[in-house]
């Protein structure tokens, strides 16, 4: 690597609005996000899935046939 062109990789903590709080290494230092792991549906196990307008209905009424 060449000397004194790479920015400075430094030990920062990141501070989510749920109140999480870890420790990672950027180029930022400290950070403030919205969401992270904990408290983002997708990943707490905490979504739920909407079937709008029926579209597992349409779909079976479709394709139904053709699955049997």
């Amino acid at each position: 690597m060449k000397q004194g062109i790479h920015p400075d990789y430094k030990l920062g903590n990141v501070h989510c609005a749920c109140g999480h709080t870890f420790e990672v290494y950027s180029t930022l230092g400290d950070q403030r996000i919205e969401i992270c792991s904990v408290c983002h549906p997708f990943f707490s196990g905490k979504q739920k899935l909407i079937d709008t307008a029926g579209r597992i209905e349409k779909f079976n009424v479709k394709y139904g046939k053709a699955a049997q």
